[in-house]
């Protein structure tokens, strides 16, 4: 399999700027032979704003950046992309967006057949695996199912937060949604990228990067903690 990933839990780290902690990686993943990115700005209500975010930071990396909202045939623009990032924002709102202008199908083609990068953030990150259903996000749109771009064979919940032992909010923690997640049958495991982490995906290879622990959730066992660098392909090849 050709796929190429880059799946990061958030754009911004605290005391840094837009894509700042994750530059470096970003500018190892696209690499020399990438010339031109595609942007998918549709997890947020102002594409044009978040377009030029996006676009001053890469030029500054050495990528020119293309919005698929500005073209009148995204289909087609996904078709030429030579590699696509998909921002963050909310995940509803995204998956739906990108089922209406019938893109999934085709990223899915781009990636895993044809082998050009997927670099996802946030939303960007929870549309590439099975589904968005450990998304944190409210669902103020409805998109036509949760099954998503399906890059990966498992969930991710990025921006995973761990519970504050001294915080007196009475609401479910992050863990104990995951754990409602997997009280449902025959649902993949969850991986949790704390904000600081990003997974690399290169064929059947999956390796741990950032500043920042995961955390892995699966149905009826116990989670697991990995540090960054660690080896995680078996969650491209386990049964789930």
């Amino acid at each position: 399999m050709k796929r190429r990933l880059l799946l990061v839990s958030n754009s911004t780290l605290h005391g840094g700027g837009y894509l700042q902690h994750c530059q470096q990686q970003i500018q190892d993943f696209f690499g020399k032979n990438v010339k031109r990115i595609l942007f998918v700005p549709y997890a947020l209500q102002d594409r044009d704003a978040y377009t030029k975010t996006a676009r001053d930071k890469f030029i500054t990396l050495g990528y020119e950046v293309d919005s698929v909202h500005e073209t009148p045939d995204p289909v087609e623009a996904v078709r030429k992309a030579e590699g696509i990032f998909i921002g963050g924002g909310n995940t509803f709102r995204l998956l739906k967006a990108l089922y209406d202008n019938k893109l999934v199908t085709e990223i899915r083609k781009r990636v895993l057949e044809d082998g050009i990068p997927y670099m996802g953030s946030s939303a960007g990150t929870n549309v590439s695996t099975i589904s968005i259903n450990t998304t944190n996000d409210m669902p103020i749109v409805y998109p036509p199912t949760f099954a998503a771009i399906g890059l990966v064979p498992f969930n991710i919940n990025p921006h995973y937060l761990d519970a504050d032992p001294n915080s007196k909010h009475m609401g479910e923690t992050r863990e104990q949604r995951i754990v409602q997640y997997h009280e449902e049958h025959d649902t993949p495991c969850v991986l949790g990228l704390r904000e600081g982490s990003l997974l690399l995906v290169e064929g059947n290879k999956a390796t741990l990067l950032g500043s920042t622990k995961a955390r892995l959730f699966k149905r009826g066992k116990h989670t697991t903690e990995y540090e960054p660098g660690s080896d995680l392909s078996f969650l491209l090849t386990d049964a789930q």
